[in-house]
């Protein structure tokens, strides 16, 4: 009995040992600033930068002036306005274009510091589109929105159909993903947690390379220079911690339950091999919704736009023919 006592003992103080590590080491391990610079610095000639919702946006823009309706471009996690430089020009051919970054991604203003929830968060997106919307006067858009974008886009149709003219979503995150499940968020508020989040958060610069090749049907043609276009935002202070407050913002939601709610026209592209959302989720998306049409991209992956702007463009084009946009 003595001995099963001392064991207990041993034991017990072995636990607080290791709760007292978990609680103290992370608080006192010295943390490496990520980036350096800030975002104006990597700025280019076509960079314009607009306040909204609290937030410095970086948006490209086809023209000073948008009209009362226009395509709004919105890309997908770990992407910018970069990720879609092969189609803006055909697609202002059309109407005007504008694309911007969203918060954590691309020379948009990563904030440490707010007021009320994350502007991180889907709900905050949801507003910096309408604000965008508004600013420029766009009475009616196109939402063109790739992977977690077109999440985006979705849920401002929901939201505010009368603002939206018909949505193209390009391997559209809608069955995949939503965030982290509710019952991960209360460990995301531990002190602990939250000081190593942007130190997980910096994995995507040892993995983003990789992603964004699987992203490719044919991952030979993602040249160095794309590459480095990708990971020219890593440069930008606070880059990791607003990637980790993204994480902490998102959550499980139910888009998928809300698919038939949409009833506006909607074009659904996927590349024939998506290894990030599969192929099969977009045709199933299409085949759900009601009032949609279906283009599957041969010898293509999950930026259809980006590795197959041609066809991706003989889609819209058709799909916009189809639907009187824009209404001149």
């Amino acid at each position: 009995m003595k001995k099963s006592s001392r064991v207990a003992r041993i034991v017990l103080v072995a636990l607080g040992v290791v709760f007292v590590a978990a609680a103290v080491v992370p608080m006192v391990i010295p943390i490496t600033q990520a980036g350096s610079v800030s975002p104006r610095d990597l700025a280019g000639p076509e960079s314009r930068f607009v306040r909204l919702e609290g937030i410095e946006i970086h948006y490209e823009a086809s023209s000073a002036e948008l009209g009362k309706q226009a395509f709004v471009l919105l890309h997908g996690f770990g992407a910018s306005t970069y990720s879609w430089r092969e189609v803006v020009e055909p697609l202002s051919e059309i109407a005007p274009v504008i694309a911007f970054d969203r918060p954590a991604f691309g020379l948009t203003e990563r904030p440490m510091q707010w007021r009320g929830d994350s502007p991180y968060g889907p709900d905050a997106q949801v507003r910096i589109v309408l604000a965008l919307l508004d600013h420029f006067g766009v009475d009616t858009a196109v939402l063109v929105g790739n992977s977690a974008g077109g999440s985006i886009a979705f849920r401002f149709a929901l939201e505010h159909p009368e603002r939206v003219a018909a949505l193209i979503l390009v391997s559209p995150a809608i069955y995949t993903g939503g965030g982290a499940p509710s019952w991960i968020q209360p460990l995301f508020r531990l002190p602990q947690i939250n000081r190593f989040g942007p130190v997980l958060a910096r994995r995507i610069a040892s993995n983003g390379d990789e992603f964004l090749r699987r992203s490719w049907f044919d991952s030979s043609r993602v040249t160095d220079e794309i590459l480095a276009a990708y990971r020219r935002p890593l440069e930008i202070e606070n880059w990791d911690r607003a990637l980790w407050e993204l994480t902490r913002a998102s959550r499980a939601d139910a888009l998928s339950d809300r698919v038939a709610q949409v009833t506006l026209p909607v074009l659904v592209v996927t590349g024939d091999t998506d290894r990030i959302v599969p192929t099969e989720q977009s045709v199933k998306l299409a085949s759900d919704l009601p009032n949609a049409q279906l283009v599957v991209i041969p010898e293509s992956g999950h930026v259809a736009h980006e590795e197959t702007p041609a066809p991706f463009m003989e889609a819209v084009r058709g799909f916009i023919a189809g639907h009187g946009f824009p209404d001149r």
